[in-house]
């Protein structure tokens, strides 16, 4: 018989193995298998999905905002990280040709950056995330912060040439207040890399405004005064761009604007470049750790085991012609079929914690801090698998000493 059709026969075999035991209930072992991988992939799709909830988020949210122009390059992969990301320019001069289109109610700039800021006192240090806005002249709300309290335009901007008076004037939100521990009125000093600038607090306003991992200090300025400490005043660079308009017809027009973006309708999304460190990946690293050492404990012993139990069974097959070598064929074939099937159990129940993480946050804390992606499920079914393939190792051993014979003589 040709090898790859023998291979596929005693795959075929392995699983009316595995499903006849799960019919009879005659092995414990192979249902506390599926039981253990499943609790193991459960637990790392929950916390994947929680990952993907602080990672992968990459627009600010605005009040009636409903188109954002993002770099295209803006992926899950570069939100995690606070600097370098890609950027827009001649943002002011592009903001104006669509405050001139009539269908276009409101668009501004966005520029959003790690800030320092100390109280007057210096007595601490903390960070806030700045963003840079053109103010319009009815108030609207960006990151969930109202505007109402900053002088419209941006009078530093001066058509260019950043000579304008700068307003100084910085509204935080409740979050953010509360960190530094100040209030409307009181000054502070912001510090980008070596450019430092002193603002006043104009507003403390309430903001919901969440990572996933509890509320987020931010803080509203005029665009061209934290371009000017970014350095991003030659180019005029921003992030992003806030459209707002209730004619859908803008939105080709929007995509004419710059080369390789993307516009984003609302959907709900939050602040990009928010996480200062790689936390999303390391927590799916973490998780995907913990599952693979957990799936593969546990089903090594318990297919181990059930090796041991059916020894003689195997020593029949080796009488009717299975060789060694097939035999242990069929107990990694049977590994990696217990531990996909677990995989499968698993990747249902994820979904479901997925659900229920977010509606206990929901309740408790206002925020859902959890993403289902379907990219979730092939993952968690690949990584089954993995966990089958490695744990076969050990049920594959005790096959190889398996002795005929021996096995054959005993009961």
């Amino acid at each position: 018989m040709p090898r790859r059709h023998r291979l596929v026969g005693l795959v075929g075999l392995a699983g009316r193995r595995v499903l006849g035991r799960l019919r009879t209930s005659s092995s414990k072992q192979v249902l506390l298998s599926i039981l253990g991988v499943a609790l193991a992939v459960t637990l790392m799709t929950t916390v994947s999905g929680i990952a993907l909830g602080i990672g992968a988020e990459n627009a600010i949210q605005s009040e009636g905002v409903d188109y954002w122009v993002v770099p295209e390059a803006s992926t899950a992969s570069s939100v995690a990280v606070s600097v370098g990301s890609p950027q827009l320019g001649e943002t002011h001069s592009i903001t104006e040709r669509l405050r001139a289109d009539e269908r276009v109610e409101y668009a501004t700039p966005v520029q959003t950056q790690l800030v320092r800021i100390a109280p007057a006192d210096g007595q601490k240090t903390e960070y806030v995330l700045a963003a840079g806005i053109v103010p319009p002249e009815t108030p609207t709300a960006v990151i969930g912060v109202s505007t109402a309290a900053l002088t419209p335009g941006d009078p530093h901007y001066a058509d260019g040439t950043y000579t304008g008076p700068r307003t100084g004037e910085l509204v935080l939100n409740s979050a953010a207040a509360e960190l530094l521990g100040v209030s409307e009125g009181d000054d502070v000093t912001a510090t980008v890399g070596a450019s430092t600038a002193t603002f006043t607090v104009v507003d403390v306003r309430e903001s919901d405004l969440s990572s996933g991992v509890g509320p987020v200090p931010v803080a509203l300025v005029h665009l061209s005064e934290l371009q000017t400490m970014t350095g991003s005043a030659q180019g005029d660079l921003a992030d992003q761009l806030l459209v707002s308009t209730d004619s859908p017809s803008v939105k080709s027009d929007i995509e004419a604007l710059y080369p390789e973006t993307t516009v984003v309708t609302q959907t709900g999304l939050a602040v990009r470049g928010a996480s200062t460190s790689s936390l999303p990946l390391a927590v799916a690293a973490v998780s995907l750790v913990v599952a693979v050492l957990v799936g593969v404990l546990f089903v090594a012993t318990m297919m181990g085991l059930e090796v041991t139990a059916d020894r003689k069974n195997l020593a029949v097959l080796s009488a009717m012609g299975y060789g060694t070598g097939s035999q242990t064929v069929l107990v990694v074939a049977e590994t990696v079929i217990v531990s996909t099937v677990g995989g499968v159990v698993g990747v249902v129940a994820g979904v479901g914690g997925i659900a229920l993480t977010n509606a206990l946050t929901q309740d408790f804390l206002g925020v859902r801090v959890a993403l289902f992606d379907p990219i979730l499920v092939a993952y968690s079914v690949i990584v089954a698998g993995l966990i089958g393939v490695i744990s076969s190792v050990y049920p594959a051993w005790l096959t190889w000493r398996t002795p005929t014979l021996e096995a054959m003589s005993r009961d």
